[in-house]
C-alpha cells in the first residue's frame, strides 16, 4: 500500500475536481492505454487498470469521502485483499457514456478470460443485492470498539427447492446461449473488428431455464428470512463512515452469491463528553478558590473517573490532558487523549461571611496592575508547546 500512487495524480486531477473533471480524466487515460490500442503491453493494461481504481474510489462519494480522510486504507477494506480488481468496478454503465455504446469488445476478454461484459452480466444476474444499515453508537463504543447483535430481513435460499427455483430440482440449458448466458455480436470499429458480448435475453444471463417453477418462491429460489446476526464496529469510527460486510446481505437468485451489508455509522451526542478528532473533549467547572490555591480533583473518562491536578493560579480556560483517555485509532492499538478545559466559575448567591472575605480580598485585587493584551491569549497558546 505504501507504493501505490495518489488517485488525484493517477488522474492528473485537484483534489477539488468535480465529477465531470473526474470522468474526463479517467476517459483521456482509459483511451490512451486501452489494451485493443495497446496489444500484448503489460504496462499499458497495469496503466488501464490503475486509471479505472482510481476512478471507482474519486467517482463513488462515499468512497472518496474515506480515501480524502484515510488515505488508500480507508478504501482498502472495499477490495479484496489482492488489492483492486476487475469484479471491484462498479462504474460499468460509465464504459457507454465513455466509449460509446458499442464498447471496446476485445479488451472483455483479456480482463476477464471469458468476457468483460460476462463477468458484469453474471454479477449483476447471480450477486444479490447489497444492503444498508445504520447503527448509532456513543463515545464509549466507538473509543473502544464494540460488537451489536441485531435483526434483519434477508433473502436466503428458499427452503422448498433449496434455492434452484425448480419445483423438481431440474432446469434445461438454454438453448440461445448454450448455457454461457452471454451472446455475442461482431461489429466494426475505428480500431478494427470488435466483440460485444450482452447477456442473453432468453435465460436473462443464468444459461438454464427453469421449465417446472417452485410453487414457494416462484421461481426466484429465494424467500425473506430474519436473522440475528453480530457486527463488530472497530474502535475508532466516525460519523457517517460506512462499513462493508462482505457476502452477508442478501443471496442471488438460483444459487447467486450474497451481496455485502454496508453499515452506516452514526455518533450518538453525550451529555458530558464531546469529540475533536480521536480526542475526548470535557469541560470542567472550578471554583475561584480551587483555581487561586489549586486543587486535585476528580474528573468523568468515558470508562470511568481520573484524578487530575489544578495547579496554583489557573486560568480560565486553561486545559489539561488526559493521556490515553481519549478514543483508540481506526487502525492503532493507542487511544488518544481526553482534554479537560476548565472553566472558572463565579458564584452568585453568596453568604454575608464570603461577603467580608471578598471585599478583604478586593483591597489585594485593588493592588495588582490588570493591564490588557495578548499575553494572556498567548499563554493559553503556549499551554502544549
Amino acid at each position: 500500500m505504501a507504493n501505490k500512487r495518489d488517485y488525484y495524480e493517477v488522474l492528473g486531477v485537484s483534489k477539488d475536481a468535480d465529477e465531470a473533471e473526474i470522468k474526463k480524466a479517467y476517459r483521456k487515460l482509459a483511451m490512451q492505454y486501452h489494451p485493443d490500442k495497446n496489444p500484448d503491453n503489460k504496462e499499458a493494461e497495469e496503466k488501464f487498470k490503475e486509471a479505472s481504481e482510481a476512478y471507482e474510489v474519486l467517482s463513488d462519494k462515499d468512497k472518496r469521502q474515506r480515501y480524502d480522510q484515510f488515505g488508500h486504507a480507508g478504501v482498502s477494506s472495499q477490495f479484496g485483499q489482492g488489492g483492486f480488481q476487475w469484479s471491484d468496478f462498479s462504474h460499468f454503465d460509465d464504459f457507454n457514456d465513455i466509449f460509446g455504446s458499442g464498447g471496446f469488445g476485445s479488451i472483455f476478454e483479456g480482463l476477464f478470460g471469458g468476457g468483460f461484459g460476462g463477468a458484469r452480466t453474471r454479477q449483476s444476474s447471480n450477486r444479490g443485492q447489497d444492503m444498508q444499515i445504520e447503527l448509532s453508537l456513543d463515545l464509549k463504543e466507538i473509543a473502544l470498539g464494540t460488537t451489536k447483535k441485531i435483526k434483519i430481513a434477508v433473502k436466503d435460499p428458499c427452503d422448498k427447492c433449496k434455492g434452484t427455483g425448480s419445483e423438481d430440482g431440474q432446469a434445461e440449458t438454454c438453448s440461445q446461449c448454450k448455457g454461457t448466458g452471454q451472446v455475442r455480436t461482431v461489429r466494426q470499429s475505428l480500431f478494427g473488428q470488435m466483440q460485444t458480448i450482452t447477456e442473453c435475453p432468453s435465460c436473462r444471463g443464468e444459461g438454464k431455464i427453469i421449465k417446472n417453477r417452485c410453487s414457494k418462491c416462484r421461481g426466484d429460489g429465494r424467500q425473506d428470512k430474519i436473522k440475528e446476526m453480530e457486527i463488530e464496529i472497530p474502535a475508532g469510527v466516525a460519523e457517517g463512515q460506512y462499513l462493508r460486510r462482505r457476502a452477508q446481505g442478501n443471496i442471488g437468485p438460483r444459487g447467486g452469491t450474497r451481496g455485502d451489508i454496508l453499515v452506516l455509522i452514526h455518533e450518538k451526542e453525550d451529555d458530558v463528553f464531546y469529540r475533536e478528532g480521536d480526542n475526548i473533549m470535557l469541560d470542567q467547572a472550578i471554583s475561584i478558590s480551587q483555581a487561586v490555591l489549586g486543587d486535585e480533583i476528580t474528573v468523568p473518562t468515558i470508562t470511568g473517573q481520573a484524578k487530575m491536578k489544578i495547579p496554583a493560579g489557573t486560568q480560565s480556560g486553561s486545559m489539561f490532558r488526559l493521556r490515553g483517555q481519549g478514543i483508540q485509532g481506526l487502525r492503532s492499538k493507542e487511544r488518544a487523549d481526553q482534554i479537560v478545559k476548565v472553566t472558572v466559575v463565579t458564584p452568585t448567591r453568596i453568604s454575608r461571611e464570603e461577603t467580608e472575605l471578598y471585599q478583604k480580598l478586593r483591597e489585594f485585587d485593588r493592588k495588582r496592575e490588570m493591564k490588557p493584551g495578548h499575553s494572556f491569549l498567548n499563554r493559553l497558546k503556549n499551554i502544549f508547546s
